[in-house]
């Protein structure tokens, strides 16, 4: 049974999940040097991705990156932040090692700081 990779983001600052924001996934190429984009998509209502960035025969260990695109979701919504913005692009880093297993990488964001954590 192969595993999948998912991902929502939590917009900490206004309570409710970010809606619209964009997702860019990338991978490092077998030689370790270079990165790959695989995909780029968008939040939906509920602050997730329509389905999994990553399953069945797509989902191989290996060493990722999520992009998000926070700064651009924040400014859409309230035009006092300042500019530039503290936060822009948010990249997680993160490796995949076991393609059976499910790997969820959420982001808890606000205009001023970030977490992440390795979800199931």
């Amino acid at each position: 049974m192969s595993g999948r990779l998912t991902t929502h983001v939590l917009d900490t600052a206004h309570g409710r999940p970010a809606a619209g924001l964009e997702i860019t996934l990338w991978s490092l190429g077998t030689d370790g040097t270079e990165w790959r984009r695989l995909k780029t998509v968008r939040t939906n209502q509920d602050g997730r991705v329509d389905g999994p960035l990553l399953a069945e025969e797509e989902f191989v260990p290996g060493r990722y990156e999520l992009v998000f695109a926070v700064g651009a979701y924040f400014a859409g919504l309230d035009s006092s932040l300042p500019n530039p913005s503290f936060l822009d692009q948010v990249p997680v880093r993160f490796g995949i090692a076991d393609s059976t297993s499910d790997y969820h990488v959420p982001l808890l964001v606000s205009p001023w700081a970030y977490s992440t954590y390795r979800g199931s």
